[in-house]
């Protein structure tokens, strides 16, 4: 019983020190451009007023003007309010990292960020956690408490399976979610058969994909043997690490695999935005909102 305590009030403190940094960071970076990036379901009225030279004759609300015999407009505002759901992976692939921190980690810090984001602009957020099926659904809603409850979720959860299946993910959210919403999707891809999924999600709500990988993904160190084992299906193998041939062989072949997932997902109209666990999201973030606010 006292272990239990010690440790709810050290996932307090931690989900706190992550709350006060995510905040800051959404506050003086994110949330004016998450904003912007992501615009409203549509307009609606708002008020009326005289028309004046110049205003759009379309927009003359005419019983108006017949009753008060002068021209008036409509005045109309952006429906901002949004629903963000974070798709996030629990798979075993998910809690490897070979620096300072795993890609779930990463995960987890992003998500935080994005959801204080969210409510600042008086969204909603939610929350999916998967490996090879739905294993968390935490519905939409606002405010700070609603965060704090994904974010303790988020770090307390324990996957009931090792493996991988995004389009499991991809189909549940298909029905759960009926009206137009921000999709961000963070996987390390570790997976196969996912683009119509995706590209049915994408035609209907603003998609994101958001790729995470470590740098041993890409390249392994100049070493001696080293010994390899695959997190979701427990496969090992041998490596001469201390081969330069081989070695680079694994980097060009990993390079080639990014480069053909990037042109990939171009070719599907899916935006993504990658990310590392040995670097700060933040430059690749904003720029993609950047991308973003062009975009829309």
């Amino acid at each position: 019983m006292e272990n239990n305590e010690e440790y709810l009030k050290e996932l307090q403190k931690l989900i706190r020190r992550v709350e006060i940094r995510s905040k800051r960071m959404a506050s003086e970076l994110f949330s004016g451009e998450y904003h912007s990036s992501f615009k409203g379901k549509g307009i609606e009225f708002s008020n009326v007023r005289e028309y004046q030279y110049g205003d759009d004759v379309r927009a003359i609300d005419w019983n108006t003007s017949a009753r008060k015999h002068e021209l008036y407009v409509k005045l109309f505002t952006e429906e901002r309010e949004r629903t963000l759901l974070l798709v996030v992976d629990g798979s075993a692939s998910m809690q490897f990292g070979s620096r300072e921190r795993s890609k779930k980690a990463l995960a987890l810090e992003l998500s935080a960020v994005l959801a204080f984001s969210a409510i600042q602009n008086n969204d909603k957020v939610g929350l999916l956690v998967f490996t090879d099926r739905v294993e968390t659904f935490i519905a939409p809603r606002k405010g700070r408490q609603h965060v704090l409850v994904i974010l303790e979720e988020l770090f307390r959860f324990k996957p009931l399976s090792r493996k991988t299946d995004i389009n499991a993910a991809l189909i549940f959210i298909r029905y759960a979610l009926r009206r137009q919403s921000i999709i961000f999707l963070l996987t390390d891809l570790v997976d196969n058969d996912y683009e119509k999924g995706m590209k049915q999600l994408n035609t209907r709500h603003d998609f994101v994909l958001v790729h995470l990988s470590d740098p041993l993904d890409k390249a392994l160190p100049l070493s001696g043997l080293l010994d390899l084992e695959e997190p979701e299906t427990g496969l090992r193998l041998t490596l001469d690490g201390g081969s330069r041939r081989k070695i680079e062989r694994y980097r060009s072949e990993q390079s080639r695999v990014y480069e053909e997932l990037r042109q990939r997902l171009r070719r599907m109209r899916i935006d993504s935005v990658f990310l590392d666990t040995d670097r700060s999201f933040i430059g690749e973030l904003n720029s993609f909102f950047r991308y973003r606010e062009r975009k829309v």
